[in-house]
């Protein structure tokens, strides 16, 4: 059996289960095994993410269970093929070689791919740039994935579900990520994981950038969304800050849920930490748990960017545009509300 590693550093387990052929088993042991002496993971499928514009290894197995989850047809069901750390390099060396933006650990995060980019392909389907289109990158630094045109940065993240609550494999992988490739290190958590210990770990290991998915910001909200405690991740804004790892943070607006009042707390939360931190607000759309909640207005995205603006936050980023935005009329009135620079598309 798997021990859990945050009971065993004085933190409460995740108590999530996964299924598996029927079955069901904590997801560190249904997602993590050793095998021949090495240390696996179960990994559902290795992409060229967009809008990220990096290399995304999406992860089977969480340790929580989010009712809203986009991911949980492999977050909650045990599914895909065992990686060793080894096998990871690989697909990161081939990905590499196609890289065609090179990117400062500074940038490593989702949130600076909206500045490159405005993923609509019509640099290279139509031969002239889109209406929204930064002018930053050339025609031929665009390419196709399975999920939409943008560049290749080069950066290598670790998503879908999350199991950073257990370090081995991954200190493994980013060691060897460091020594083998030129990509940036970053992951994607819900933050569950991240004890001070833990990382630590993962910064010795290489590991230079973090999109912190925060959730929900009062208890009784996360446990409703999540299964789980909020206490110690409210707390990471300035862990991460202060070890020298570049920090993103991801909101979501949920109507009936995570509304302005939750947003605000946010807001002084990360503003108290630095005020430059980089914040996405997204636009929540029904999934798995939640199929029968709305989506958020137009108006109600852009009062809560105002919420987090009014406290101080320079770089805010509204995000899933298409979730709240049908027609090319309400993304110019977006972005006549809250300017270019502040719309993810």
């Amino acid at each position: 059996m798997v021990k859990c590693i945050l009971e065993l550093q004085g933190y409460s387990s995740c108590g999530n289960i996964v299924e598996v052929n029927g079955y069901y088993m904590r997801p560190c042991e249904a997602c993590l095994r050793v095998k021949g002496g090495s240390i696996e993971r179960l990994i559902y499928d290795i992409v060229l993410s967009r809008p990220e514009d990096y290399l995304s290894v999406y992860q089977s197995g969480c340790n929580h269970k989010c009712l809203k989850c986009h991911s949980w047809y492999f977050s909650q069901y045990a599914r895909g093929s065992w990686y060793t750390p080894e096998m990871v390099v690989e697909e990161a060396l081939k990905y590499e070689s196609e890289v065609t933006v090179w990117e400062s650990r500074d940038r490593a995060t989702m949130w600076h791919s909206s500045d490159l980019c405005a993923h609509c392909g019509q640099c290279k389907l139509g031969g002239s740039r889109g209406p929204y289109c930064p002018g930053k990158l050339k025609p031929e630094q665009v390419k196709i994935s399975p999920q939409g045109f943008g560049p290749a940065r080069n950066i290598i993240s670790f998503t879908g579900g999350d199991l950073y609550c257990q370090p081995a494999f991954y200190i493994k992988t980013f060691k060897l990520l460091k020594k083998e490739t030129n990509l940036w290190v970053h992951i994607e958590t819900n933050g569950y994981g991240l004890t001070p210990k833990n990382l630590e770990l993962y910064y010795s290991a290489g590991l230079d950038s973090i999109w912190l998915d925060m959730k929900a910001y009062s208890e009784d909200t996360y446990r409703r969304l999540c299964g789980t405690t909020n206490k110690w991740i409210l707390e990471l804004p300035a862990l991460i800050r202060d070890m020298g790892i570049v920090l993103e943070i991801v909101l979501l607006y949920i109507p009936g849920f995570v509304e302005c009042n939750e947003i605000e707390g946010f807001a002084k939360l990360i503003s108290s930490v630095d005020p430059y931190i980089p914040v996405t607000l997204l636009a929540f759309f029904p999934e798995y748990m939640m199929l029968g909640y709305r989506a958020p207005t137009l108006d109600e995205m852009v009062k809560a960017y105002r919420i987090l603006r009014e406290y101080g936050l320079k770089r805010v980023r509204i995000g899933n545009i298409g979730v709240f935005c049908k027609t090319r009329e309400e993304v110019d009135k977006l972005i006549e509300m809250i300017g270019r620079e502040s719309v993810g598309l």
